[in-house]
This record gives C-alpha cells, structure tokens and sequence, in this order.
C-alpha cells in the first residue's frame, strides 16, 4: 500500500482533517451571514467560532478512544494533545487576541491625534472563547458520529 493511500485509510486521521475542514467551512459562513460579506480569508484564518483547532484534536481524541479503547496509551497521548490545544486556545491565544484589540485601539487613537505610527492592524482573532471552543466540540461530536 503507498504512504498517501495507507494515510487515507487512518479513519482517525481523516476524521480529524475532514472535522477542521468543516469547522472552517462553518466559520467562513457564519463570518458571511453575520457580516454580510465574503471573507476568503476564514477559510484558513484562526480564531472564531467554531474553533478548528478544537474540532480537530477532539474528533481526533474521540476516534482514537473509539477504534483503541480509552484505555490504551495512543488514547491518552491524544487526550493530552486535546488537552493542551484547547487549554492554548482559550488562554494564550485568546490574551493574545485581546492584546490586539488594545494595541489596534492605541494605534487608531494615536493616528486621529495625527501622530501615525503605522497603518499595519494587529491580528486580534487568533484565541477562542469558551463557546467557540464548545462550537469546535460539537463539530468533533459531529463527525465522528457520522464516521465511527
């Protein structure tokens, strides 16, 4: 079997790409039905809701807990992943995000005053609310039980 159909039959695997690629397509639509506009950009940008990063390491858990039981090591090597990913994406990443916020407000305040810094804006969605992470979950939930 080659590399790349031996990685396509990992059920775990696809599940966990086929989940991040619903959760951005998701993203990229409601981004469209909330701000009315097309943003391209959602499809491979961080933050909002539903996290990806969540949709995937969670489908990911789940299917490994399915197909090797929730006992076996490659089940807690992917709880730990999950674990740590979500964790990030709701603290680090989301400080981070309100960190932009903050520094995007200076730099908008500093240019009125007609003291410019730069014009470059700041990323601000690069972290998750806890409800964007619940959104990545049930996407997960999702998926799975379409796949399993």
């Amino acid at each position: 079997m080659g590399f790349f159909a031996e990685l396509l039959s990992n059920r775990a695997l696809v599940c966990a790409g086929l989940s991040w690629l619903a959760a951005q397509f998701l993203k990229f639509v409601i981004t469209m039905l909330i701000d009315k506009k097309l943003d391209w950009g959602r499809w491979v940008g961080m933050g909002g809701m539903p996290s990806s990063h969540t949709a995937f390491v969670f489908s990911l858990m789940l299917m490994v807990g399915i197909t090797e039981g929730v006992g076996s090591t490659m089940f807690a090597l992917s709880f730990a992943l999950a674990s740590v990913v979500i964790y990030d994406a709701m603290g680090v990443r989301a400080e981070t995000g309100k960190q932009g916020a903050v520094l995007n407000t200076i730099i908008r305040e500093v240019l009125i005053e007609g003291k410019p810094i730069t014009e470059k804006r700041l990323k601000e969605l690069v972290g998750h609310t806890p409800l964007e992470v619940l959104g990545g979950v049930v996407v997960a939930v999702v998926m799975v039980l379409m796949m399993a």
